[in-house]
């Protein structure tokens, strides 16, 4: 229960930082909040883990592996932001809880992993949800929410690769690293993305509380996993949509249509319907991994 209980606190957390990243893109640029909020995650990465670094494993960090994730961590969370721009948080949220049926989906096509006819219907059901959540074709239908779509992708990417990196570079060193490739690009792309504009304090304390959120969040992740029994923690992850969707109200005034709240259940349901078959047959659990510190947004 504790596990499962700091797992719900992580997933607030996200659910937190996308909000207050959405609210401070109302007056600074995306590259601005990426790289500043980069600078002060990174900062708070190397505080909490500072004990635990080996600076000898950066030499490992050029395995393919790695790098593929890296990369697909920096796409993932332009698209993811970016989305945030033109979505509502609980229907960016909605979409992204998608992802463990992705992890699944990736898993039995690129790592030969054994997924048997039942997970793959509830994938397949987990993905007519998304259709229903995005309703392409019928009225209300955003192209921006094909952003949303793509970072879920790259996520997937993501964590499928970070299961493929070599067991001697710690998560110390893989989170830190990534999250400083990621302020890295934040900065890079903010000429581009329309310069640096003016901060105020509150613009300053919104993007602060949007690091700190995202790191005790990933903090609370790995307590989480560390805590608690995997097959029970996972479910809890879903709690995210949850909170952002609250969180969506109380700032932006946002309330789900009857279209989202459906999809979600279907997305919702499949997933936890496949966590259920995974405990079953006792194999391997892409779904129960995927709830694991990889599988933490935005540079971490």
């Amino acid at each position: 229960m504790r596990g499962a209980l700091l797992l719900c606190i992580a997933m607030a957390c996200f659910a937190l930082n996308d909000s207050l990243v959405k609210l401070a893109l109302h007056t600074l640029t995306l590259g601005q909040i990426i790289f500043i909020r980069g600078v002060i995650a990174t900062t708070l990465l190397v505080l909490f883990f500072h004990r635990s670094l080996d600076v000898k494993q950066l030499p490992l960090l050029r395995h393919p592996a790695s790098i593929l994730r890296i990369v697909a961590e920096l796409m993932a969370s332009l698209l993811y932001l970016t989305s945030l721009i033109y979505l509502s948080i609980g229907f960016v949220t909605a979409i992204n809880q998608a992802l463990p049926l992705v992890i699944t989906a990736g898993a039995a096509l690129f790592l030969a992993e054994p997924v048997g006819w039942r997970r793959w219907t509830a994938v397949t059901v987990g993905f007519m949800g998304v259709l229903i959540i995005v309703r392409p074709g019928l009225e209300g239908f955003s192209a921006w929410s094909l952003l949303t779509l793509a970072s879920v992708v790259f996520s997937a990417m993501r964590d499928l690769s970070t299961r493929r990196i070599p067991k001697e570079i710690s998560s110390s060193v893989l989170s830190i690293s990534t999250s400083l490739a990621v302020t890295i690009f934040g900065g890079l792309i903010i000429t581009p993305m329309g310069g640096w504009q003016p901060m105020s304090l509150q613009d300053g304390v919104v993007v602060f509380t949007a690091a700190a959120a995202l790191v005790v969040g990933y903090h609370c992740l790995i307590m989480a996993m560390r805590e608690g029994e995997l097959s029970f923690v996972a479910p809890f992850r879903y709690t995210g949509l949850l909170w952002a969707t609250l969180i969506g109200y109380l700032l932006f005034a946002d309330i789900p249509d009857e279209l989202t709240i459906a999809g979600s259940a279907l997305v919702i349901g499949s997933g936890l319907y496949t966590l259920y078959r995974e405990r079953r047959v006792s194999k391997a659990m892409p779904v129960v991994q995927s709830t694991g510190p990889g599988m933490s947004p935005d540079g971490l």
